[in-house]
């Protein structure tokens, strides 16, 4: 029965008659943990800092700063960070309120849609968006503007990141980061807002010319990559360098092709020096007429500069480099130069689906950040308003559960998508609202007026079939079109 411990006391006495060999110490190595002579310089500027203090404000000022000057002036990178935005916001999010009264519904989204037009939010998250891929983070204020042709007269300032500073006496607070203060739990409490921006023209005296905002007044959208991360950088840092790189690269290429073509021709000989070839002045010049003939000097050649420019390997490094740079935003190659010449359609189709599963993280990301705060701080003012809303909704403490629609994107092939979508509702592994939704689209406001649609075609004894577009009529529309116009 307790042969094991027998077993585990005999193994423990040590072995007179073995050779006392020295023991083995195993030892763990990482190769990219050892600083040889080849990486030293590589990673030379690797740190230990904190998120916070690599992130400090002299470090953002220098990124904001760059990666203004290349949106501004790339096309590259003002063509991609467009696409960003408009992708990602597109036409601006839709409100479907989830009350189990439909007529309060009804009354609170045609509300905020009036609302969300006359202050412009699609266009501001857009601008956020860019914003946020150009300078890292930015800043949204909830103020009353009297200007608002609206019941409610909430507004949204967009405040660039310049502006959220801490002043000069209050740097040594513990809690605060650049402008930030923070409780000890880590929220925010209140931001210091420079009164004026410090790029400005205008006198801007530090230290004293800012406010203390309240943390339930302001709306700062960042990424954190990082734990702890309290401020935001450029989306496109990684690829700042490449941006200039590709600058660089082109600019070179067009002055050696300039070059080139300076230099019509050039006289060159294969005599030695002070052959029989007769004198000739160096790096003299001739000017060339068109359709003349001429004679050389004796013992010259008529030669061409070759135009070698620009090389077989031009085009080629543009799309890697342009392929790297897109991949720090999730973006495929062909949406980042507007070019699918290269792809096919599966192909099409993979690369779209690793970014349109980033575009709607970054959609849930606004929705949580910005739209949440917005659409509470509006309904904290509408219930306020007498008549406004129905009068269950201004109980204190109601709560108000709600989804948001964004713009669907278009399917390469219709056809397929719209077989697939039959399959997958006859077999009950989706519903109308999520198809409904990958358009953005409300389905109980498609699925009313497609009745309206119904009830009208019975009234006029129209069948389904009959009220469709014909497709044959749209053909010899367009074939007779250019007759139409030739005469």
């Amino acid at each position: 029965m307790f042969e094991w411990l027998k077993n585990l006391t005999t193994a423990s006495k040590p072995n007179r008659t073995a050779s006392h060999a020295p023991a083995r110490v195993v030892r763990g190595r990482y190769d990219a943990a050892a600083t040889t002579v080849d990486n030293r310089r590589h990673w030379a500027n690797a740190d230990g800092l904190s998120a916070n203090a690599a992130m400090s404000a002299q470090v953002r000022r220098v990124l904001r700063n760059r990666a203004r000057y290349e949106v501004a002036n790339n096309s590259y990178a003002r063509g991609i960070v467009l696409t960003l935005a408009n992708d990602v916001v597109g036409t601006g999010p839709g409100l479907q309120m989830l009350l189990d009264d439909a007529s309060a519904n009804d009354v609170i989204e045609k509300l905020f849609a009036d609302w969300a037009e006359t202050v412009g939010l699609a266009q501001k998250l857009r601008t956020m968006r860019m914003a946020r891929a150009e300078s890292g983070e930015v800043f949204a204020l909830l103020i009353n503007n009297p200007a608002i042709d609206q019941p409610v007269q909430l507004d949204l300032r967009l405040i660039e990141a310049e502006r959220i500073a801490s002043p000069l006496f209050r740097l040594q607070q513990t809690q605060a980061v650049d402008g930030i203060v923070f409780d000890a739990y880590g929220n925010p409490v209140e931001y210091h807002l420079l009164r004026s921006h410090p790029g400005d023209t205008t006198i801007w005296s530090p230290g004293r010319e800012f406010e203390r905002v309240p943390a339930l007044s302001m709306i700062h959208y960042f990424r954190a990559d990082r734990p702890e991360q309290a401020r935001g950088i450029p989306d496109i840092t990684p690829a700042l360098p490449l941006f200039a790189q590709l600058r660089r690269y082109t600019l070179a290429v067009i002055a050696a092709a300039e070059t080139a073509a300076d230099f019509a021709a050039v006289l060159y000989t294969d005599a030695p020096a002070n052959g029989e070839a007769e004198s000739v002045e160096p790096m003299d010049l001739v000017e060339l007429e068109r359709r003349m003939a001429t004679v050389l000097p004796g013992g010259w050649k008529l030669g061409q500069v070759a135009a070698e420019q620009p090389a077989t390997t031009y085009g080629e490094f543009k799309r890697e480099i342009l392929n790297e740079i897109a991949r720090c935003l999730n973006m495929p190659f062909n949406v980042a130069v507007g070019n699918s010449s290269g792809y096919n359609y599966a192909s099409g189709r993979l690369d779209h689906q690793t970014y349109f599963k980033s575009i709607r993280i970054e959609q849930s990301h606004l929705e949580s950040v910005v739209l949440d705060r917005v659409l509470a701080a509006w309904l904290a003012e509408a219930v306020l308003i007498e008549g406004l809303l129905p009068q269950s909704l201004r109980a204190i403490g109601a709560r108000f559960p709600h989804q948001w629609f964004w713009d669907g994107h278009e399917h390469v092939d219709p056809a397929k998508e719209a077989n697939a979508q039959a399959q997958r509702l006859s077999s009950h592994t989706t519903t109308l609202a999520a198809e409904y939704a990958r358009q953005g689209k409300d389905w109980e406001t498609e699925l009313r007026q497609r009745a309206r649609e119904v009830t009208l075609m019975n009234e006029l004894g129209l069948t389904p079939s009959q009220a469709q577009p014909s497709q044959e009529t749209a053909t010899n529309d367009n074939q007779a079109e250019p007759s139409r116009n030739a005469a």
